[in-house]
């Protein structure tokens, strides 16, 4: 059964930092495309960022610079580093996999792409 669980959302202040995390089972995510995205309160969701299955990584133009997306092969985890946090990073966090596309990432990543999701961490950043 193909799970994702995120973890390492919580609440830090404006310029602080958190790594979150996307734990998978039920497949190697390093062989697909993997996806975080976000969703603010009464906002539609976005994306965030993705690797390919070749480490390659591209993210949106919003968190260039501040955020950073990497995995560990070994645990089966993807990670998204977050730096410079700002009051408008307040959102739900989402990872999500894209497996029939060969483990490459059509950019900007779409909610109808994606085959597995996460059920999200929460990140809420205070001014």
């Amino acid at each position: 059964q193909v799970k994702l669980v995120e973890s390492g959302g919580g609440s830090v202040e404006s310029g602080g930092s958190l790594r979150l995390s996307c734990a998978g089972s039920g497949f190697g995510l390093s062989r697909y495309c993997m996806g975080w995205f976000r969703q603010a309160p009464g906002a539609e969701r976005e994306w965030v960022g993705a690797i390919e299955n070749d480490g390659s990584t591209t993210y949106a133009d919003f968190v260039k610079g501040r955020f950073t997306i990497s995995q560990d092969n070994a645990k089966n985890t993807l990670y998204l580093q977050m730096n410079s946090l700002k009051p408008d990073d307040t959102a739900m966090y989402y990872c999500a996999a894209e497996v029939s596309s060969g483990g490459y990432c059509y950019i900007p990543l779409v909610d109808d792409a994606m085959d597995y999701w996460g059920k999200g961490t929460l990140v809420t950043i205070s001014s």
